[in-house]
């Protein structure tokens, strides 16, 4: 049987629990998960791509670990369909946390297909828990003193106070 890889890919700015909950999900289907950190200098980051990236390595290793999947964490920039295709990805995995995600992802879903009709791409459901986390609310509620530990894992929150309020 051929190995089912995926490729999750993200901005990951920084990298929450729901992105953790979508990484477990899909590590569970998948013989091997590219998590694909995106270069996205328009979205303006609190992280460079390198400490992103160093994160998400950081952050996965436990689910990597307990599910038994390689996890790969690589960053990239251009189409995603080509960076599927050179890692040998057969999907994309996106992960859904409301309504207002679907209307987006079904037209970046035909995008892609249409790119590339050898790669499917399948949505997973955020938990009730991690739904309405993003990381772009994360760091606004961290700026403006907010408690984030809910919201991020430890490593994660710690180098995101850091960044924050100035020390990282």
């Amino acid at each position: 049987m051929a190995e089912r890889v995926g490729l999750y890919p993200g901005t990951f700015d920084p990298v929450t629990n729901g992105h953790l909950d979508v990484i477990g999900r899909a590590a569970r289907l998948l013989d091997r998960l590219v998590v694909g950190v995106a270069i996205n200098i328009g979205k303006g980051p609190l992280f460079p791509l390198e400490e992103r990236a160093e994160l998400v390595r950081a952050e996965t290793e436990a689910i990597a670990r307990r599910c038994g999947t390689v996890i790969e964490v690589a960053p990239f920039e251009g189409l995603l369909v080509d960076f599927a295709r050179e890692r040998g990805a057969q999907m994309i995995v996106r992960g859904l946390r409301a309504v207002s995600d679907y209307d987006y992802e079904v037209q970046m879903a035909g995008m892609n297909r249409r790119l590339d009709p050898e790669i499917e791409t399948i949505f997973l459901m955020a938990s009730e828990t991690n739904q309405f986390i993003s990381s772009r609310f994360v760091k606004e509620i961290a700026r403006l003193g907010g408690d984030v530990s809910t919201f991020v894992p430890a490593l994660t929150l710690e180098r995101t106070l850091a960044r924050v309020r100035g020390g990282g």
